[in-house]
């Protein structure tokens, strides 16, 4: 088993798609479909980190990679998450370099970051391993840091931050980006759209992979694709519900 899916995809560069869950959704269900990571909220939905345990628990084994969004850029977030077998935190709000350095060392174990060491249930989530120094390695490689860019400060401060070392994902927040430069849900609009291709332009020149929580409006997702963008959600409602109708019409009745 791939220790992480998604950081394979990107690596080769490729698009990882996704969808989003809370705990009481079809995770396992969702997790073989077909999508290549699901996205987790702590931040805005009304579920604190503990509650996602057997939705880590669920995914384990699967294809489809748990990625948690914490609250907060707060180092005891970042840990739980992973602590509980996340294979990859957003973390929301990166505005500098600065908030991208600590974002990435709360991720990693030492030597290349500080986050607290146990061999914790996550252990489990990375594979077998005799000692703590074995596991840490493997986790510090496998792990996706995705730092999120949603503000017109971190639009403007974006070649400082995708030049962090350990960053894979610049992961713009749409809605969040839009209010900041007081174009509210105007996607379409020019200003938003060259924000957009400025963060592919910082992306490209570190080999950091240009992301979105979600594709905005009616944009199709291929026209998101060609613009540069590699990683984002779906949602997977309509495709149960096209599923379910177009096996349903199969059946004579």
């Amino acid at each position: 088993m791939s220790l992480n899916v998604v950081k394979e995809l990107l690596k080769d560069g490729k698009v990882a798609v996704g969808t989003s869950c809370g705990p009481r959704d079809p995770v396992a269900l969702l997790a073989e479909a077909g999508f290549d990571h699901i996205f987790f909220d702590t931040q805005h939905a009304p579920v604190d980190i503990k509650e996602l345990v057997p939705a880590m628990q669920a995914m384990k084994g699967k294809r489809a990679v748990p990625i948690i969004r914490v609250g907060e850029n707060d180092p005891a977030l970042i840990c739980y998450a992973l602590d509980i077998g996340a294979k990859g935190v957003i973390i929301p709000m990166v505005d500098t370099r600065e908030d991208a350095e600590r974002a990435v060392r709360s991720c990693k174990y030492p030597p290349e970051g500080n986050r607290s060491g146990a061999m914790t249930g996550a252990v489990e989530y990375w594979g077998t391993f005799k000692t703590f120094r074995d596991y840490s390695a493997a986790a510090n490689s496998g792990v996706l840091v995705l730092p999120q860019i949603e503000t017109a400060e971190s639009v403007k401060n974006i070649d400082e931050i995708t030049s962090v070392s350990g960053i894979d994902v610049a992961l713009v927040g749409p809605l969040d980006l839009s209010v900041s430069m007081g174009l509210t849900e105007d996607y379409g609009n020019p200003k938003y759209q060259e924000a957009l291709d400025k963060v592919v332009r910082a992306c490209k020149k570190t080999g950091v992979t240009p992301g979105a929580w979600f594709i905005p409006g009616a944009i199709d997702p291929n026209k998101f694709i060609a613009k540069g963008f590699r990683l984002f959600t779906m949602g997977w409602r309509p495709y149960l519900m096209d599923g379910v109708k177009n096996r349903l019409e199969k059946i004579r009745r």
